[in-house]
């Protein structure tokens, strides 16, 4: 009885729990909240059947055509492109031009500090680690594909606009510079957009790391509805036909080498299908096998490579032409950049078809690429500033892509300069090997070629199905391994059934394609800079950076006013309407929902450790301790099914009871 009476007592005593908004406004200050991270949210992921059954029947539908009618899906393919290049290229060079815009001001303005990540975050890999992933999964195969091919290109025919004659060093300054303008700073604004847009949203705002997530400002809830689901559908079709074109690259150039290597002869339709067989099983197992680190451990092996035969070409090659013509190549992409910037389809048919063929492709391409490269960025750069992530992502990717193309592009042009016949090479993804045949241990160059085209087809194929696979699932940071395995296929095939249905010519159809679906998501690209514009304005970060003008303004004036020259600041309570923080709404739901929306747990207050880690915003930071709680990035987002087989390795692990394994497992 007593004790039934200590209990009502008890319940009767007991305060009802206040809501979580009510905690969050006793507790803290808008400008104070440190940003939350997906994982410390109750979201749930599970499939999104609508996305993947629609994304998953259209890409199979494109996949048969590809094999039943191979010449009716390269003629539709370039009537599409046609069209697309001629009623909205435009739309593809201004965007490219706004994007880079967008993403300086992004990085080098006030917004330069706000954090990828919580205040308290720290990058989760080396910097060195981090330029390698970029690469291995933003251009890889491209580079080494297009890399000595399209200066070549330009050198014989120069694009309209430039007055050099073809053949003479001005007209290989002007190849450089229009190599650099596709491959340089405008490519890599796509890519950090999107990423950046991404892990913002993941990482700070507690949302699912996917494209519709980042419309939430524009859409509200309704992202999570219809609107989101044509948003992710159309960023897995992109994404797929984009990383296919790359692949089907890569096959075409492994099979070229393989001819050069081995003196063989043409591989044909039967070469193609072992190397995209062989390659697609290798992804597959890749991306599902659970090898913790294996994508950063590819890259870094692959950076090195890559660096290898660059190296060596410059060293053994022409060395000082090399280094007389790469600096000159960045003041010719300066002094070029008007004309290739105002180049467009009305100026002349010529223009026209070099805009359609190169220029707004490339725009298109990238485009394409954004989902699923912008993804992998988000995933490896949280921790990162603003500041510091646009410098590497943009800037420093930028100067490796112009060294490159000086010394893969350079050395291409001056032997065919010296009648050594690299153009009679025939097809782009042989004159790789045209060049490297001339150099010493050209056999060797040539293998170490064909690996690393491998390695970035395994690491760019192995990225782009689990990143299609989480967007199945509502971004899901390890997605299902059945789901992995479904995309990773469909990818090999779309880049196999399109080979070996037409060799070239159907690349060439699926080149087309990806052009075309890239118009849609053209769109979606436009309202990202819309949707992260108008939530950076409320970061807590910038709240922090009104306060602090605010505060500087009346605390000089008031110091003037009253002490004359002898004054400090200090934090003293005024009237309501008299603070830094009198134009600032603080009760504006805007500024405290999206955190009331991701979790109900009480926000830890900013710290002065993170207050003045915000002071240098552009310091590229060293890798910090491991968090084992971030399993929406890092390592742990790069692979599937790691759980389950660290799981088998501790039962395998787990000792036996006396009775037997059944006893001891009770």
């Amino acid at each position: 009885m007593i004790d039934r009476e200590r209990d009502a007592e008890s319940n009767i005593s007991m305060p009802r729990t206040p809501s979580p908004k009510k905690i969050l406004k006793e507790v803290t200050h808008p400008a104070l909240i440190p940003g939350i991270g997906v994982e410390d949210t109750p979201r749930v992921f599970n499939t999104n059947w609508i996305v993947f059954g629609v994304a998953g029947v259209l890409v199979l539908a494109v996949v048969i055509w590809g094999f039943l009618a191979p010449e009716s899906i390269s003629a539709a393919g370039a009537a599409s492109l046609g069209w697309v290049t001629d009623n909205f290229g435009w739309l593809f060079s201004l965007l490219a031009v706004v994007t880079i815009a967008f993403m300086f001001v992004v990085g080098y303005g006030r917004t330069g500090g706000v954090r990828l990540g919580a205040d308290d975050e720290s990058p989760e890999f080396s910097t060195v680690s981090w330029i390698a992933m970029l690469f291995s999964a933003g251009m890889g195969i491209g580079l080494l594909f297009w890399g000595p091919a399209e200066p070549l290109t330009y050198f014989m025919d120069p694009p309209p606009g430039f007055t050099a004659a073809e053949g003479s060093r001005d007209a290989m300054l002007d190849a450089l510079a229009q190599s650099i303008l596709h491959w340089g700073p405008m490519a890599w604004a796509f890519y950090a957009l999107v990423g950046g847009a991404i892990a913002y949203a993941a990482y700070r705002r507690g949302r699912a790391p996917l494209i519709s997530a980042i419309f939430r400002p524009i859409f509200g809830e309704r992202t999570d509805g219809w609107i989101g689901a044509v948003i992710d559908v159309f960023a897995i079709i992109v994404t797929l036909f984009g990383t296919g074109v790359t692949l089907g690259m890569g096959a075409l150039q492994i099979a070229s080498g393989v001819e050069v290597v081995t003196g063989i002869g043409p591989l044909g339709n039967a070469g193609l299908i072992v190397i995209i067989t062989v390659l697609t099983a290798a992804f597959v197992v890749s991306a599902v096998s659970g090898i913790k680190r294996g994508i950063r451990a590819l890259s870094n092996i692959n950076m090195v490579i890559a660096a290898v035969i660059g190296l060596f070409i410059f060293i053994a090659g022409p060395t000082l032409f090399l280094l007389n013509m790469i600096p000159a190549s960045v003041s010719a992409f300066f002094g070029e950049l008007w004309i290739m910037l105002t180049r467009n389809p009305a100026q002349s048919e010529d223009a026209a078809a070099f805009m359609s063929s190169w220029t707004n492709y490339y725009w298109a391409w990238w485009i394409s690429w954004t989902p699923f490269v912008g993804m992998f960025i988000a995933k490896i750069s949280r921790g990162r500033t603003l500041r510091e992530f646009v410098t590497v992502v943009i800037v420093v990717p930028s100067i490796v892509c112009v060294v490159w193309f000086g010394i893969m592009g350079g050395t291409t042009m001056l032997f065919e300069s010296e009648g050594r016949g690299i153009a009679e090479a025939g097809s782009p993804e042989a004159i790789l090997f045209a060049v490297l045949g001339e150099l010493p241990f050209g056999v060797v160059l040539s293998v170490l070629a064909m690996i690393s085209i491998i390695l970035f087809f395994v690491t760019s194929a192995d990225s782009a199905a689990i990143v299609m696979g989480s967007m199945s699932q509502r971004g899901k940071p390890e997605p299902s391994t059945w789901v992995t395995i479904t995309w990773g296929l469909l990818l090999g095939a779309a880049a196999l059934a399109l080979l070996l249905a037409g060799g070239q010519t159907a690349l060439s159809g699926l080149q087309s394609i990806m052009v075309v679906s890239a118009l849609p998501f053209a769109i979606i690209v436009i309202g990202i800079m819309i949707a992260w514009a108008k939530e950076l304005r409320t970061d807590p970060y910038m709240l922090r950076h009104r306060y602090a003008r605010a505060a500087i303004a009346q605390g000089v004036r008031l110091g003037i006013a009253e002490h004359g020259d002898d004054f400090v600041f200090g934090a003293t309570e005024v009237a309501a309407d008299e603070g830094a923080g009198a134009g600032i709404d603080t009760d504006d739901p805007a500024l405290t929902e999206w955190y009331e929306t991701a979790t109900g747990q009480i926000p830890v207050v900013v710290s002065a450790e993170d207050v003045t880690r915000t002071l240098e915003p552009g310091r590229i930071q060293p890798r910090g301790p491991g968090n084992p709680a971030h399993t929406a990035s890092g390592d742990a987002s790069l692979t599937v099914g790691e759980n389950r087989r660290e799981d088998r390795l501790r039962a395998r692990r787990k000792p036996e009871g006396p009775l037997g394994d059944d006893e001891g497992r009770d």
